[in-house]
């Protein structure tokens, strides 16, 4: 409680402190507004009761005035001489520490311990243990001073037991639970989490439903409520969803028109990202927006704007857009604020933007900012505003994420159709030091002595540029071949520079050694490339190689829709026992067949060809290409061969055409797909010494069927695939089973 007096514009001399004990009576003077000698009001004494509660030392003050003299009265908290957490099992005492705001040597408030009772709640409500209970106890250890201890009865784990929709048409309740980050629980939810409920992930849900419809055509959707409800008998959520989805539309007439002085709207036409007829898309729309804007500000036109305008037909559902270009308002960017980041650095987020503080104000870079923001996977959500700023021509942009872990240990076992059983265990960070760089250490083995060893490191902004640069440093050694064995170490130089938001150029360096040996077998019956690289080895390639990459992909891990190539041009002979000149490259396209099935084909081309430019080829110079380019053969399981072994060739080509699928009767959660498949290709020349009577120098064509499994498992994309080759050589070796740990590219 508090009380004061009344005064009417008083002054007084001298301010007294009473029960200040251990704050001491400076610490009070300092938080009252009344200075001796200066005229003060009632209004005064209220801003320094409330001030001196707001510090939290206090349990009650008082302010009174005898003659000249101001008496504070105060009665103190105690202190909290130690705070520890009890019962906790799923959440670690430093975490819990760093959410609550009590502290050692701290005010013991009862206010801010209910308000880190509810903190506490929310974190485990964050784990989906929403039924959790706490309490507190309290330890005299001195005068004046406390231990306090949360006492927390962590309470059994929420689920989701089902998810509903109400209200959809076009799209079935799985189709549209596979857009959502929440699931239902199964027996893998202990590993995702995504079965725990959070309001906050709901309302994210709510935004992927309705952007999954504005780019299938449904531009009038909205999602009418979303209902939880928890049964407190099974602790489970039941979630219903009701959605009003309306009509779909395709693009009606698309137009480019502009009010910006010496910009012509009909030039920018060939910029927009999709044609009339379409379905509707409004990623298609925005995409649109910025390549029109990017074009107009690099023109000169910095403060041009580009809005589109819709016009409904509802006779035949189309929707014609007109993307608007004009001059827009004058306006400057004042300050880039950056908020809530706790371990991620400033400069990593502010490099994100294409514009900084004094640069022309342009939403579109703003737009794009935000979306690279999200793709570094190193915060839990992204929001960017803006407000006035010191002047009507002045913009505060300001930037609030929240950080989440980036970093991960794991251990994966599987499969390698050569080197059999394989383990690995990888430390990997992505946001290192809050800098956000790349470093990655793993470490696998199999049977046999096959061993591989990897260090890479990865600066994204390379002296300041957006100039992706690091270093791979490998060894890896293999008994797996017939006659031999293999090993390499080496080091790669590299840098990848952006040319477009869609295509990228990368240069590197590669330096390797490479040992062959006898794998104890008598050497003659090794064939004679192989006697010769026994006999030579160590050998060394020195190379320098570049690539240029187009992806258009929607989706790493799931790709729906777009087209992921790349080409290499690669150059050995700096140095080194290897000489050549190689090209090769691969495309693939995907696209979704069926929304409601959610289906989705991709066809896949590639091809390489290597020249010698000195008098001859290595044998591990030429191409080796099988079960991973055509499933139902082993690796290096095609191609020229000599006495069994494999030389590789000069030349090859492959196709490939795939559909995949959700797999029926299996919960969304688990995240598998079902692939029918064929492929194609060959293997073809050879320019290898000591090579004459090789079967398969000529161009034969092999081709095979089958169908897989593609699990997008928590530890990575996993597939297992069944082949059958349908077209082959008596020659090649055959692999019906293949089991893969790589993704779709």
């Amino acid at each position: 409680m508090a009380s004061t007096v009344s005064a009417q514009a008083a002054v007084i001399r001298h301010v007294e402190v009473r029960g200040a004990e251990r704050t001491g009576p400076d610490a009070v003077r300092s938080n009252i507004t009344i200075r001796p000698g200066e005229s003060f009001s009632n209004t005064d004494i209220d801003d320094s009761v409330k001030k001196l509660y707001a510090t939290g030392f206090f349990s009650n003050v008082r302010i009174s005035v005898s003659g000249s003299t101001l008496v504070v009265t105060v009665s103190e908290n105690e202190l909290v001489n130690q705070v520890v957490f009890n019962g906790n099992r799923k959440i670690k005492d430093e975490k819990l520490a760093a959410v609550v705001q009590t502290q050692p040597l701290g005010p013991y408030s009862d206010s801010l311990i209910k308000s880190d009772i509810e903190r506490i709640r929310e974190a485990y409500s964050a784990i989906g243990r929403s039924d959790v209970e706490i309490t507190t106890q309290t330890v005299q250890v001195a005068p004046g001073r406390v231990n306090l201890a949360f006492v927390i009865n962590e309470g059994d784990r929420t689920k989701i037991q089902s998810i509903n929709f109400v209200g959809n048409h076009a799209y079935s309740d799985g189709r549209l639970a596979a857009v959502l980050t929440t699931k239902e629980s199964s027996i893998l939810s202990f590993i995702t989490r995504k079965d725990v409920y959070n309001s906050d992930k709901l309302r994210s849900d709510e935004e992927a439903l309705s952007k999954f419809y504005y780019d299938h055509g449904y531009a009038d959707f909205r999602v009418v409520s979303t209902d939880a409800q928890l049964d407190e008998t099974s602790n489970q959520y039941t979630i219903t969803i009701t959605v009003d989805e309306g009509e779909k539309y395709r693009f009606g007439n698309i137009a480019v028109e502009s009010t910006v002085p010496g910009v012509d709207g009909s030039s920018l036409q060939g910029l927009v990202k999709a044609g009339q007829g379409d379905t509707y898309s409004a990623t298609k729309v925005q995409k649109s927006m910025e390549a029109i804007a990017d074009r107009v500000s690099s023109a000169g036109y910095p403060f041009a704007r580009v809005v589109p305008r819709g016009d409904r037909d509802f006779s035949n559902n189309t929707i014609g857009v007109t993307y608007l270009v004009d001059q827009g308002e004058r306006a400057y960017v004042e300050r880039i604020e950056v908020r809530g980041n706790t371990r991620t650095r400033d400069y990593v987020i502010r490099r994100e933007f294409d514009i900084a503080e004094g640069d022309a104000f342009n939403q579109t870079a703003i737009t794009k900012a935000k979306r690279r923001l999200e793709a570094l996977g190193y915060f839990t959500k992204v929001n960017i505003s803006t407000r006035p700023g010191s002047a009507s021509d002045r913009v505060v942009i300001v930037v609030d994420v929240e950080d989440q872990p980036t970093g991960s240990f794991g251990i994966g076992a599987g499969y390698s159709v050569g080197d059999g059983p394989v383990i690995e265990a990888s430390v990997e960070e992505k946001n290192f030091l809050g800098r956000g760089q790349f470093i990655r250490v793993a470490v696998g083995g199999g049977l046999d002595d096959n061993r591989s060893y990897n260090l890479n490191f990865t600066e994204p902004y390379f002296l300041g540029y957006r100039l992706a640069a690091g270093f791979d440093l490998f060894k890896n050694t293999t008994s797996s071949y017939d006659n031999y064995d293999y090993a390499e170490q080496g080091v790669t130089l590299r840098v990848t520079a952006p040319i477009t938001d869609d295509l990228a150029t990368t240069f590197k360096y590669t330096y390797k050694e490479i040992d062959y040996d006898s794998d104890g077998s008598d050497y003659l019956d090794l064939s004679a490339p192989y006697q010769d690289l026994v006999d030579a080895s160590p050998l060394s390639q020195s190379i320098i190689s570049n690539t240029i990459t187009y992806n258009t992909v929607d989706d790493r891990l799931n790709p729906h829709d777009g087209i992921y190539g790349t080409v290499t041009n690669e150059f050995a002979g700096l140095g080194g026992d290897s000489e050549y000149y190689k090209i090769y490259g691969k495309f693939r396209y995907f696209h979704t067949l069926s929304d409601e099935m959610d289906l989705v084909g991709s066809v896949a081309v590639g091809g390489g060809y290597v020249a010698p430019t000195g008098d001859h080829l290595n044998v591990f110079d030429q191409f080796q290409i099988g079960g991973k380019e055509i499933r139902g053969f082993e690796s290096q399981g095609i191609g020229p061969r000599l006495d069994g072994d494999a030389l590789g060739g000069t030349t090859y080509f492959t196709a490939s055409a795939e559909a995949n699928m959700p797999m029926p009767f299996v919960p969304q959660d688990f995240n598998m797909r079902l692939a029918a498949f064929a492929d194609a290709g060959t293997l073809y020349g050879n320019k290898v010494d000591n090579s004459a009577g090789a079967l398969g120098t000529d161009m034969e064509m092999r081709a095979s069927v089958g169908a897989g499994v593609i699990w997008l498992s928590p530890f990575g994309p996993l597939r297992f695939d069944y082949a059958v080759p349908v077209m082959k050589e008596d020659y090649d070796k055959t692999q019906n089973f293949r089991f893969s740990m790589a993704g779709q590219f």
